[in-house]
């Protein structure tokens, strides 16, 4: 390897950081990188990295694209700017939990997309941010996602958090790519599945990627699969809602999911695989919703009307950046998915 190189300074560049795991250990990074990244970028793309600085292993340059790792190295990669239009600040009010110079915690409506993409370069939680934040977001974690560490559907609602700080943006990527493992990073979603999964608690872990056919979709695939990564999560029943036709069997299900890892649509993938895909998902689950008519009267008529996934990111904890205590943030599902549990509980 090269010799020791400073970290970036705060530039648009966007910085993202990876923990090796032990099933990393021996792997050649442009490869673990490749598999591993939060969004989709192929070896090539890795490799011109590599050569060009943008990755370091423990703070060192690594000597080429073939370099292997070992488990515990922290590596982190820079991926130039994005050229797309920067993302102008706009008056969207949100629902703040916490906020101080460090870092801010949201609940995020569904219906918003985090950040501007094509098809949706306004309206965004990075919108919002940058008019809240007055400017103090500029740089961090790139211009495209300032302060961005992790991500939930659009159609998802739920807790957030964003760093204000380089030096909380870095700490909290460190904390989402360690998964827990070592800190108090803590994940808890609340959703309304099809049915009832096999046991009152379960774990599902497997390999996702690509869908091999549908572009935007995720799903199970080989260990072996060019983009395959690792999915843990686990789940527990929290409330049965039995079928009126069928007594005895659950017709809807409200569990709560705690993700040990944060893949592309990781519950809706895993919850769908093992036969109990969320209610009103249109990508994984729409075989599924004609069996809404099944539903309690008052249930159908809002269902009718539920036009996403039932699904709400519920608890964050995690360790703050600058006080070392573990912190933890909640709030309930919004009025939709509360009105739709309470009219399949009044039926039970």
């Amino acid at each position: 390897m090269k010799a020791p190189v400073d970290q970036p300074a705060e530039t648009p560049s966007e910085m993202e950081v990876l923990i090796v795991p032990h099933a990393g250990d021996g792997k050649r990074v442009d490869k673990f990188i490749s598999a591993n990244a939060s969004d989709d970028i192929s070896r090539a793309r890795v490799q011109a990295l590599v050569r060009k600085g943008l990755v370091t292993i423990n703070g060192v340059v690594p000597r080429g694209t073939s370099t292997k790792i070992s488990a515990g190295d922290v590596i982190r990669f820079a991926m130039p700017p994005a050229e797309e239009a920067i993302p102008q600040p706009e008056d969207i009010p949100l629902d703040i939990l916490h906020e101080d110079a460090d870092l801010i915690v949201v609940n995020k409506p569904a219906g918003m997309v985090v950040h501007p993409a094509p098809g949706n370069w306004s309206g965004t939680l990075v919108n919002a941010l940058l008019f809240h934040c007055k400017g103090s977001l500029s740089g961090i974690g790139g211009v495209k996602r300032p302060g961005i560490v992790h991500r939930l559907d659009k159609d998802t609602s739920g807790v957030m958090v964003v760093a204000k700080s380089y030096r909380a943006h870095l700490d909290l990527q460190e904390q989402f790519a360690d998964h827990g493992r070592t800190g108090p990073l803590e994940r808890s979603y609340w959703a309304l599945c099809w049915g009832a999964p096999p046991r009152m608690k379960g774990r599902v872990e497997n390999y996702l990627g690509r869908h091999p056919t549908k572009r935007l979709q995720r799903a199970v695939v080989s260990e072996d699969g060019p983009d395959a990564k690792i999915a843990v999560t686990h789940y527990e029943v929290l409330q049965r809602y039995e079928d009126d036709k069928s007594p005895g069997d659950a017709l809807v299900s409200l569990i709560e999911c705690r993700l040990e890892t944060g893949r592309t649509h990781q519950i809706r993938v895993h919850m769908t695989h093992i036969g109990n895909p969320l209610l009103g998902d249109q990508e994984y689950g729409k075989q599924f919703a004609n069996r809404g008519v099944r539903l309690p009267q008052q249930a159908a008529a809002l269902f009718e009307d539920f036009k996403r996934q039932a699904l709400h990111a519920r608890t964050l904890g995690f360790k703050h950046p600058s006080s070392g205590e573990a912190v933890s943030f909640s709030a309930d599902p919004p009025k939709d998915m509360t009105d739709l549990i309470a009219a399949l509980g009044a039926s039970d």
